[in-house]
């Protein structure tokens, strides 16, 4: 409580400190009513949240509002005193008992072995028409929110990062351009210590001009470090630490997920987590502030290069898995935990992350079928409600619905039709141009089928990024993910150029037929997964997570991948004989189209092994040793010619012949069966036998 004389520094110090303070107005209107003691106004505020979020700053202007009402302040800070009863009661001195006195306590953390004593002895001796204040990283203890007797006297508040608006206006007092501000949000996320210091960085370097700060900046190290630092607090192992950067690179974390990557620790360390001041728990897990998120995975990156992609490719190939392996009903928020992985691609910026929570995704039912055929027709025109209510009436099964959480009103839906034959094709279109591209470009095999994202349709926004638009988007790449014999996926868009790049970005060029519906012409973005799989798909997307150069993350074009061919069965039998021929000639078998087919690209095996092991899982079965004998005496062991095979076998050469046909057909159509459903050869060759 020392003395300020006017003029003083510390009076343009605390003037600048005004003048650089922004938002608050909800903490401050309440911490205004205990001043003047209003009706119903709370004597003792608790504010939590975590480091840098703005609590020091907050209790600066609650001293400054008091002293300006005439209230005498006391201000202690944890760091400082001896944390017992003692110290504390030595540290706010005898002014404690002045009438109308404002106690502050910064730093609470560092003393919160004090909070029973304070609470039920301390605090009750103060004066009539105290307040106090206390501010930490740590909530406090449940047993004095739920004590009957603080309810009318204890406020307490969590406090968040700074919402956009009120984040813009502080880094505009800090003197930086408006047109450099949303690459400083989004790195710092509406934090208040990581807008000052990102916008202190960012006004010193040569990036910042007029018009803005270049593509691709980055908070320096210095920055990344000093917010961790103060972020952070202490971590007490690097299994923490660990866990913390496990964390920060998925959407949301489990205590199923960290046991999945750290083991047995798992209880321990998601204990630990979700008393961290900067986690927040949802349904589903916890996750981190947006600023620690982005400060832990830019550390990692340039501190351990190789630990992050290790980390990385852990944490993908368990929720590929979880994709795939999920019940129904949690296939979409798998799917988007997926995704989430994959934010720093360009394609991140078509996605609504933070809307995730406005819209439900709900299975379609008969009473939707007004409110569907309704937006459609507001959408698309009268000509598509027809058509719609053709596929309504042969796959409901197909059709989901998206519920406002607000107004509980259904606001979008969404198709995902499967196909094996041209049904509708007379009626839909969009439907006919699909069989249309498939029969020309490589066609359906017995078995596959087609799937169509025929409907996105949300009024509001029509097919512009939005929430619903997030979950059809999920919704599609879960059905792919989890697809058997899925040959084609055709995405449908107004052919307006929106989407473009961005499905393109996901290997899904537009075909070269606009069919057109009513007023409108469409676009159908199509993928063959027989010439790229899911998983050399889902490679390349983890993949392009990982480089820093923009140009391994931007969209590709078509043919950049190096696609495997869609052989028809006769021409796959065809294939399978030239390769047995010419096994033994390396130049000859290189041209082999089998090379590029989905058999051999899944089987991690060369042409060579993948018949090798195909001709030993024919000793499963009826007469599989003979046939077995056959085509290893004439393929593999190098015999010169089918005579000298029947001789060395000591088989008639008619004999030898039956088996070695035979033998071929067994061979064809394990491979064939394998190329088709992507299931193993020797486990084929298993389930011949059973």
């Amino acid at each position: 409580m020392g003395v300020r004389r006017r003029g003083a520094l510390g009076d343009a110090l605390e003037a600048a400190r005004d003048q650089a303070f922004v938002g608050r107005t909800a903490e401050l209107a309440l911490f205004r009513e205990a001043l003047t003691d209003a009706p119903g106004a709370c004597p003792v505020h608790y504010l939590h949240g975590p480091g840098g979020i703005g609590k020091s700053t907050l209790l600066r202007r609650f001293a400054r509002e008091a002293r300006r009402a005439g209230r005498p302040v006391v201000e202690v800070d944890g760091r400082t005193l001896v944390p017992t009863p003692q110290g504390f009661t030595a540290a706010v001195g005898e002014a404690v008992g002045e009438p109308g006195v404002v106690l502050m306590v910064d730093t609470f953390e560092r003393c919160q072995g004090l909070e029973s004593w304070l609470c039920e002895e301390f605090l009750p001796g103060l004066p009539v028409g105290s307040v106090v204040v206390i501010a930490g990283r740590r909530a406090p203890d449940a047993r004095w929110t739920s004590d009957p007797g603080w309810a009318d006297l204890l406020r307490v508040t969590s406090l968040r990062n700074l919402p956009p608006d009120d984040a813009a206006r502080l880094l505009h007092v800090r003197g930086l351009k408006a047109g450099a501000h949303q690459a400083v949000l989004s790195f710092t996320g509406g934090n208040p210590l990581a807008l000052t210091l990102a916008a202190a960085v960012a006004v010193r370097e040569e990036a910042v001009r007029e018009e803005g700060v270049r593509s691709g900046w980055k908070p320096s190290q210095d920055v990344i470090a000093t917010l961790l630092t103060e972020l952070l607090g202490d971590i007490p192992s690097s299994a923490h630490r660990r866990a913390l950067e496990i964390c920060a690179h998925s959407h949301v974390t489990s205590e199923t997920l960290l046991r999945a990557l750290m083991g047995a620790e798992a209880p321990e360390l998601f204990a630990w987590l979700r008393e961290q001041p900067f986690i927040e728990p949802t349904g589903a897990g916890l996750f981190p502030h947006d600023v620690v998120r982005e400060a832990l995975e830019a550390d990692l990156r340039w501190r351990d290069p190789e630990g992050f992609v290790d980390m990385h490719r852990t944490v993908h190939q368990y929720l590929v898995e979880r994709v795939r392996t999920a019940p129904e009903e949690q296939m979409l928020a798998a799917t988007g935990a997926l995704l989430f992985l994959y934010r720093r691609e360009a394609s991140a910026n078509f996605r609504k992350w933070r809307e995730g929570g406005h819209v439900e995704d709900e299975p379609y039912t008969d009473a939707a079928r007004g409110r569907v055929l309704e937006l459609v027709e507001t959408a698309e025109g009268g000509a598509s409600a027809s058509i719609c209510r053709f596929w309504l009436d042969r796959q409901p099964e197909a059709f989901r619905v998206y519920r406002s959480t607000q107004s509980g009103e259904i606001v979008a839906f969404f198709a995902w039709l499967r196909l094996r034959e041209p049904l509708g094709a007379d009626v839909d279109p969009v439907v006919d141009a699909a069989w249309a591209h498939a029969r020309s470009t490589a066609p359906l095999r017995p078995g596959e089928h087609m799937a169509l994202a025929r409907f996105s349709v949300h009024p509001p926004l029509y097919q512009r990024t939005s929430a619903p638009m997030d979950l059809m988007h999920w919704r599609s790449l879960g059905e792919i993910f989890r697809a058997d014999r899925l040959a084609w996926t055709f995405v449908v868009m107004r052919d307006n150029g929106y989407w473009d790049d961005y499905l393109s970005h996901f290997a899904m060029p537009p075909a070269a037929r606009r069919p057109r519906v009513g007023q409108h012409t469409y676009a159908l973005f199509g993928h063959d997964w027989r010439t790229q799989p899911v998983g050399s798909w889902l490679d390349a997307r983890s993949n392009a997570t990982l480089s820093d150069d923009p140009e391994a993350r931007r969209p590709h074009r078509t043919g950049e991948h190096a696609e495997l061919v869609v052989l028809s069965r006769p021409e796959f039998d065809t294939a399978v004989r030239d390769a047995l021929r010419t096994l033994r000639r390396p130049d000859a078998l290189a041209d082999n189209p089998l090379n590029r087919s989905r058999l051999v690209s899944e089987s991690g095996a060369t042409l060579p092994e993948l018949l090798a092991s195909a001709i030993e899982a024919l000793r499963e079965g009826r007469s599989g040793d003979k046939h077995h004998r056959a085509l290893t005496t004439t393929y593999l062991a190098g015999t010169p010619t089918q005579e000298a095979a029947a001789e060395r076998l000591g088989l008639p050469f008619s004999t030898y012949r039956r088996h070695l046909t035979s033998g071929i057909d067994r061979l064809t159509d394990l491979l064939w069966r394998s190329e088709l459903s992507g299931t193993k050869i020797t486990e084929l060759g298993q389930a011949a036998t059973r």
